[in-house]
């Protein structure tokens, strides 16, 4: 039994990349910039050390060349290493885990100023604008058939969709937000949720109740609720 260290799900990723075609180790790390980087940020970090421990558990294999007179090794996956990407994706996966700092600041947005909180959200639609740039670039060269990958189309549709889908989630969402924002007063502890506002979300959020179930959370008194938190408040 191997004693390296156990395959990881960046492991997988890189391993997931060599089944489309050899890399280099600076091809690689352009793939996972431009790639996986949008999906699966903690594989660039890697990029040095997973193909080596691939090649270790007999995954892949390194050959060596050279571009001119810099020696570079192309890795390519095996057939043990084709077997155990098909084991791993005959497993489900987790789910998302969601990491926005921006998120954060607004979650504690009390402890700061309104214009704080304002110029996040300008940030998160910046942000959400910039991601999608390139985004746009891949889903129109696609769409014409000049895409770099057009046999791989079909897995590429279900990623990129999502993650258009997103982007505009989180402009639209900061949009939305900002709006909230400019209505509060300069010190955001004594800001006001509107009821109406909060019955939309409860309703937007009940979109996986079973059918016939409650449509909305049960709702309280219909004065405004302030954004204090209590005393024995605990994230």
């Amino acid at each position: 039994m191997s004693r390296e260290p156990a395959l990881t799900t960046t492991s997988y990723a890189v391993l997931g990349l060599l089944s489309v075609r050899p890399w280099s180790t600076y091809e690689l790390a352009r793939q996972m910039d431009r790639g996986l980087g949008r999906i699966w940020p903690r594989a660039a970090s890697k990029i040095y050390e997973e193909p080596k421990k691939l090649v270790r558990h007999g995954l892949a294999r390194a050959e060596q060349g050279s571009v001119g007179r810099r020696p570079r090794t192309v890795y390519a996956i095996t057939p043990e290493g084709r077997d155990a990407l098909a084991g791993w994706l005959g497993e489900p996966g987790a789910g998302p885990v969601l990491e926005a700092e921006q998120l954060l600041k607004v979650f504690f947005a009390e402890s700061g100023s309104t214009a704080d909180t304002a110029a996040t959200l300008r940030a998160a639609r910046e942000w959400a604008v910039e991601r999608n740039r390139e985004n746009l670039a891949a889903a129109r060269a696609y769409a014409a058939g000049d895409g770099p990958f057009p046999a791989r189309a079909a897995q590429t549709l279900l990623v990129g969709r999502f993650l258009t889908d997103y982007y505009r989630l989180v402009a639209d969402w900061a949009e939305w937000a900002a709006a909230v924002v400019d209505r509060w007063p300069d010190d955001p502890r004594d800001a006001a949720a509107d009821p109406d506002e909060l019955a939309e979300t409860a309703r937007r959020a009940a979109w996986s109740a079973p059918e016939g179930g409650p449509a909305a959370a049960p709702t309280g008194p219909t004065g405004p609720v302030r954004g204090r938190l209590p005393e024995d408040f605990r994230p």
